[in-house]
């Protein structure tokens, strides 16, 4: 039997509506190959985009300047907040982060950068902060007050120092914890993420 007769024989023969039907089905499955492509090349570098989109809305007569805190990494013994709770007959405060993480996306190897975020008080006592810390030496903040008053807010200016540690090729995650009078969440924590370069 010749090649061709087998080949009939393995595929059946083909009408002339055959041929444009599996054309389509090539550039359907061609079209879906590069949008899966594109996806991930989005999801690899879309970081960089997010970061620059994130932003923070609030008015300036709202942030509170009193009483700053510089924050640290210090978890040594007796380093617990002693904030007192309000009274639950008395009116509560309540944090809230708007904006609690932050990706930089990728950066460089002795980079220094920062990040601003807002400690807003939406309940209807004061807020205290009675402690705040960083989770790693590379990173400080600067919180600009220790109490805030209800419908205000303190700003939060986190900076990581990546060439603090030798941390390169690597992702960092670091934090800010903040320790409150807020008895529905004494603790609140913000985050920043980057991923370092190799210079």
């Amino acid at each position: 039997m010749s090649a061709r007769k087998n080949k009939k024989r393995l595929f059946g023969s083909q009408s002339a509506t055959a041929a444009p039907r599996w054309g389509r089905r090539r550039v359907l499955i061609a079209t879906a190959g590069i949008l899966v492509l594109g996806a991930g090349g989005a999801y690899l570098y879309g970081a960089d985009d997010q970061a620059a989109e994130a932003t923070l809305v609030y008015s300036p007569d709202e942030i509170v300047e009193s009483t700053p805190i510089h924050a640290v990494h210090e978890m040594g013994p007796g380093s617990r907040s002693r904030v007192r709770l309000v009274a639950a007959d008395q009116p509560q405060p309540k944090i809230e982060l708007p904006l609690a993480y932050y990706d930089f996306g990728r950066i460089g190897a002795k980079a220094v950068v920062e990040r601003k975020f807002l400690i807003r008080n939406t309940g209807a006592g004061p807020l205290t902060i009675g402690r705040a810390y960083t989770s790693c030496d590379c990173t400080t903040a600067h919180v600009t007050a220790r109490v805030i008053p209800p419908g205000k807010a303190a700003l939060a200016t986190l900076t990581l120092d990546a060439g603090f540690h030798d941390v390169r090729g690597e992702t960092v995650r670091r934090g800010l914890i903040i320790e409150s009078n807020d008895r529905t969440q004494p603790e609140a924590a913000i985050w920043i993420q980057a991923r370092v370069g190799w210079s």
